[in-house]
Parts: structure tokens; sequence; C-alpha cells
């Protein structure tokens, strides 16, 4: 398994991977699915940031996952944390590619300054809950029927990784 930066030919297939998830899950709590021009949208604004949007490719070329991470919020004061989103394709979860896509961002936001990663993640979702308590994430937070997708109220749990502990806001 390849873990690389997304180019443009990527973006059919992660379009189709965010799409079965707008679908078919909660691990977003959008309803409408996106055409590959918002994703290749999506990785200009991604690119202009300077923030990763990386893939995981398997020996044959496929693409198994992606995952980004963005501003966590609009205002200066929260510069130095990021919110991330991993999704695997439906055919290769369990298989580690989400952790190995984690750690790949995780790198990611300590590299360029990054003090925080935040995790927004639908209380259902035990599976990545686990895995971002296994990175060494803690949850911070459980906001009860803030969303809801498929006639139903989702809960979401906050989680958050400090990346440089021990460091101030001026690097030192």
């Amino acid at each position: 398994m390849l873990i690389r930066d997304a180019g443009d030919d990527d973006m059919p297939a992660v379009t189709a991977i965010y799409n079965h998830a707008v679908a078919n899950t909660t691990a977003i709590f959008n309803y409408a699915e996106v055409d590959v021009a918002n994703r290749l949208a999506w990785l200009a604004d991604r690119r202009k940031l300077g923030y990763p949007v990386l893939v995981a490719v398997e020996d044959d070329g496929q693409v198994a996952g992606y995952a980004s991470f963005g501003d966590w919020r609009a205002f200066d004061g929260y510069k130095y944390t990021v919110e991330h989103s991993i999704y695997v394709h439906i055919d290769q979860r369990g298989k580690g590619i989400g952790e190995t896509l984690l750690r790949a961002l995780i790198e990611r936001a300590k590299a360029i300054g990054k003090h925080i990663m935040i995790a927004g993640i639908e209380a259902g979702n035990t599976g990545s809950i686990r895995l971002h308590e296994k990175i060494g994430f803690d949850t911070v937070g459980h906001m009860a029927e803030v969303g809801t997708k498929f006639g139903r109220w989702l809960d979401l749990v906050f989680m958050q990784l400090i990346l440089d502990p021990g460091t101030t806001p001026d690097g030192r």
C-alpha cells in the first residue's frame, strides 16, 4: 500500500468513495453526492491552503482510501488547529488503511507547525473512535443530537490529539 499526495487523476475514485459515504453511512452528515468537478475544486482549495490530500493506493493502482485536513474554525486564534477526515473504500475497510492514512496526516500536520488535530466522529462509529484512541486521541466532548441523517438524530464525539506537547504558539 502506497500513501501519496492525491493528483487530479485520483479524483474520480475519491468522488466514488465520498459519494458512497454520503449515500450509505453517517460518517459525514451531508445528504448530497458530488461530482468530480466538485472534488477537483476541493483538491485545488486544499492545495492553495497548503493542506494535504493523501490517497492510499493498492499495488494495482486503485485508490483504496483518502484523507485530508483543513482549518478547524475560520478565526485567526485557531490557526494551529486542524480537523481531519478519512474515507476508506467499502471493500478495503478493516485492513489498516485508515490507520496508515491517519498516521501520515499527523506527520504532515506536525511538519507544517500544527498543534492540535481534531476528529469529529458520529458517536455510533465505534471503529473510528477505537482507531483514534489507539493513535492517542482523547475524547474531549460528546454533543447529543446535533446532526440528522436517515431519519434519526446523530450524536457527535469530538476527539483531539496534541501534536507537539510542551510548545508555545511562537514555537518555543
